[in-house]
């Protein structure tokens, strides 16, 4: 499955905010965005005063971020949104629950990865179940009650240990036993549960036009 491998820091500056797609190391001293607060590039440092983006590229901007911050190529995630607007319900929560029950994103926001690339590749490398079962796609849709754990020669995994050294908490929709290394989906996400800096409308209203 195709991936982007290109530096990562550069498109946290390319938004203008973070999306700490490099876990700790976002939040220490080495934190590129944090050196450069400009946009990469030539022209990246230069300033353009007087001039507001329009409508479009605000729109582009926002679906770039929510993108980027799941790890999520524009084929995939072209077919996410198309399976938001024939839901029914609001379709831009929709398209956030779906991210959100990504297998990938439940490791990670079980605090058994630092960051969504971590987590996809702990996911390939087969270092997880799925009620029971090995589960080596990261794409996968976990369901309510589905539980995600371990396998058993991978409950020692340091980057596992060491993501859960962290102490991060869990949202609410999740349960998570940090011992046995287990994660079950209590309930599906809801709006409070997913604490993100994007206007995920604006998505919709994009691939609407």
């Amino acid at each position: 499955m195709a991936r982007y491998t290109g530096a990562v820091c550069r498109l946290c500056r390319r938004e203008g905010q973070k999306l700490y797609l490099k876990g700790d190391r976002c939040n220490g001293p080495k934190c590129a965005f944090d050196k450069k607060a400009y946009k990469p590039g030539m022209h990246g440092s230069g300033t353009r005063r007087g001039r507001r983006p329009s409508d479009y590229a605000m729109q582009l901007r926002e679906k770039q971020k929510l993108r980027t911050t799941y790890g999520v190529l524009e084929r995939q995630f072209r077919g996410y949104v198309a399976k938001a607007l024939g839901a029914p319900g609001v379709s831009g929560f929709i398209l956030l629950q779906i991210l959100e029950r990504r297998l990938d994103t439940v490791v990670r926001r079980a605090g058994m990865a630092c960051s969504q690339a971590q987590a996809r590749q702990l996911v390939r490398h087969r270092h997880f179940n799925v009620n029971g079962r090995v589960c080596n796609v990261p794409s996968m849709i976990v369901r309510e009650g589905d539980v995600i754990e371990a396998r058993t020669n991978s409950r020692d995994h340091q980057a596992i240990v060491g993501s859960q050294g962290r102490g991060v908490q869990p949202p609410g929709w999740l349960e998570v036993d940090g011992d046995a290394r287990r994660v079950t989906v209590a309930r599906l996400p809801e709006p409070e549960d997913i604490n993100l800096d994007i206007d995920e409308q604006q998505v919709i209203e994009f691939y609407a036009r």
